[in-house]
C-alpha cells in the first residue's frame, strides 16, 4: 500500500466538522448524493493532500510578488530621500 503524503495544512476539529458538513451539503444540493461522514472526510482528505498544495504554492508566489514590488517601492522612496 502506498504511503499517503502528509497534508500541508491541518484543521481544528471544529473546522474539519464544518468542512465535512459543507461537503455533504454541496453534494446533496448539487448532485443529490447523500454522503456519510466517512465519505465527506475522504473528500476533504483528498483536497488537503492533493489540491490544497496548489493553492498554497500559488499564495506563496503571490506574496513573493507583492513583497518584491513593495520592497522595490521602498527602495525607490529611500533613493528619493538621498541628499546630494
Amino acid at each position: 500500500m502506498a504511503r499517503k503524503k502528509p497534508p500541508i495544512l491541518t484543521l481544528t476539529p471544529e473546522q474539519e466538522n464544518e468542512a465535512n458538513s459543507k461537503i455533504k451539503r454541496f453534494m446533496e444540493e448539487r448532485f443529490e448524493l447523500d454522503l456519510g461522514s466517512f465519505e465527506a472526510a475522504e473528500i476533504l482528505d483528498l483536497f488537503t493532500r492533493e489540491i490544497a498544495p496548489h493553492y498554497y504554492n500559488r499564495a506563496i508566489f503571490d506574496v513573493q510578488t507583492h513583497l518584491k514590488e513593495r520592497f522595490e517601492s521602498i527602495e525607490s522612496d529611500l533613493w528619493a530621500l538621498e541628499k546630494n
